[in-house]
């Protein structure tokens, strides 16, 4: 256990998640000093902070258990934009604000600690690209980028290359999508086969739900009926039914609600309509067929690895030869925008496992690859599972991110989105790789419009003229989303209303 202990209540996320980037193995407490008795036998080591912004100077010591102290300090300029509401965007500026002053000194002090260097510095949130993006819609270029990317984050050569790249590709696919007068739509398909053992999303079996899913799918055609005159007279850009894993549907379940979405949306500029197919035991010619015929564009097959234990150990209940045969089947029903997803750092698995899965896919050659570091989230059943157990054997590694990154190359597919997670294996990122490229991931990732969201655990979101971004949440139940369904429309009906 490390314990963290600071002079006034402030940045405890960012505090607990840079020194968790650390530590992943450890628990990473955070408390204001004397608000509980900080020490404690259990602790590996303890950190205490004083931020005292008056005289613009951070300090930090660290107590090692032997105790030994280790102390560091770091000047900080107080009159930047969280004191004053300027924009932080001066690029090379050595004057950080006191968080970004915080955020180094706990990392200096830390690497040398550990002897560990972070890909992505001390950038602890999910959007890194954004600051690109920003930074070079202000008129930087890119050297600027590098520059402030660098000295304020300490983010990695081959990071900061990577979020130049993908900035570049996302400002082009913004040109369209964020004028104000485009949204996207997302529905919600909350069932699955088996639940996956690192999925940490509002999904059931299948088979527990046998009788009710026509109920639930009745709950979004309501939802579809009296929300989608609220955008008559807007212009829908994007479609994509997740989960879940929607293909766990009948085919006559999923022409009916795609015929729903036709008969009350209006299609006629859409430029995206996907369906996540993902696991390749839910897919029949005859699913695939129904979402050819409802005009879907994209669909997803996701192996997550190529390698049959570690499918049979995470309780993916498919075989490879069918996600094999569920991509050609694909294929031939004439779909042209396929992704696949991959996990890096599953159970047990290597650098030869990872090279396996890769060469695999790469006979199929699909349009999209999204390469997953593997996230510990608490609602998992990995979680108990590392609880128990530790970490050994799930790190994603830098050698596996390359093996990945190299294959998508070969394949010619260039990134064009990036997001992380809290809890992110080995401190890497989620990235998305594409000849074609999915506008919704960007959309959601980079919040440049609205996105109308139906079903449970569905959180709509809602883009204001003025950047200002509110969202608003159905029930996560399932059997609550259906009882509170008429609140839940009321609601977003005031949600989507005039502009607030």
């Amino acid at each position: 256990m490390i314990s963290v202990t600071t002079d006034i209540e402030k940045y405890f996320y960012d505090i607990h998640s840079l020194i968790k980037s650390f530590y992943p193995e450890e628990d990473v407490l955070v408390f204001v000093k004397n608000s509980r008795n900080e020490k404690s036998s259990e602790n590996q080591i303890s950190i205490d902070i004083e931020m005292t912004f008056e005289q613009g100077e951070i300090s930090m010591t660290i107590f090692e258990t032997d105790n030994a102290q280790k102390r560091g300090k770091i000047r900080c300029d107080t009159m930047t934009s969280e004191e004053n509401g300027s924009s932080n965007s001066e690029l090379g500026n050595e004057l950080d604000t006191p968080k970004n002053a915080l955020k180094k000194l706990i990392y200096d002090m830390l690497s040398k600690e550990t002897g560990k260097v972070l890909p992505w510095g001390t950038l602890t949130g999910i959007r890194p690209v954004k600051i690109a993006v920003h930074l070079m819609d202000e008129g930087a270029s890119d050297e600027e980028v590098e520059k402030y990317l660098k000295n304020v984050y300490y983010c990695s050569d081959e990071k900061i290359k990577l979020s130049l790249e993908i900035a570049h590709t996302e400002r082009e696919l913004k040109k369209n999508a964020a004028d104000g007068n485009g949204y996207s739509l997302y529905i919600n398909i909350p069932f699955c086969p088996t639940r996956c053992a690192y999925c940490s999303f509002m999904s059931s079996p299948i088979g527990l739900w046998k009788g009710k899913v026509d109920d639930y799918l009745e709950c979004i055609h309501k939802e579809i009926k009296e929300i989608s005159p609220l955008f008559a007279n807007k212009r829908l850009d994007t479609i994509y039914v997740g989960g879940g894993t929607p293909t766990t549907l009948l085919p006559e379940q999923i022409d009916r609600l795609l015929g729903w979405v036709e008969d009350y949306f209006d299609l006629s500029s859409l430029r995206e309509y996907t369906v996540e197919s993902g696991r390749p035991d839910s897919i029949t010619i005859e699913k695939l067929m129904a979402m050819k015929n409802r005009k879907v564009t994209r669909i997803s097959v996701n192996p997550q690895t190529m390698q049959q234990r570690t499918l049979d150990l995470i309780g993916r209940h498919h075989t490879i030869e069918q996600t094999i045969s569920s991509f050609k089947m694909a294929r031939e029903a004439g779909f042209d925008h396929i992704n696949m997803d991959i996990i890096l750092g599953l159970p047990g698995e290597n650098v030869e496992d990872v090279e396996k899965t890769m060469s695999e896919i790469e006979k199929l050659c699909p349009d999209e690859l999204t390469v997953h570091s593997l996230a510990i989230k608490r609602a998992s059943r990995l979680y108990d599972y590392v609880e128990k157990n530790g970490l050994a054997g799930m790190q994603a590694t830098e050698k596996m991110m390359d093996i990945a990154t190299k294959s998508a190359r070969k394949m010619d597919l260039s990134p064009y989105y990036l997001y992380r997670q809290k809890n992110i294996s080995g401190n890497f990122e989620n990235t998305g790789f594409g000849k074609k490229y999915c506008l919704y991931n960007c959309v959601t990732m980079e919040e440049w419009q609205s996105i109308v969201a139906l079903g449970s655990g569905a959180v709509s979101k809602r883009v204001f003229a003025d950047g200002r971004i509110e969202r608003n949440g159905n029930a996560k139940d399932v059997k609550l989303y259906m009882d509170l369904i008429d609140e839940s429309i009321a609601k977003k009906k005031e949600f989507f209303g005039e502009e607030k």
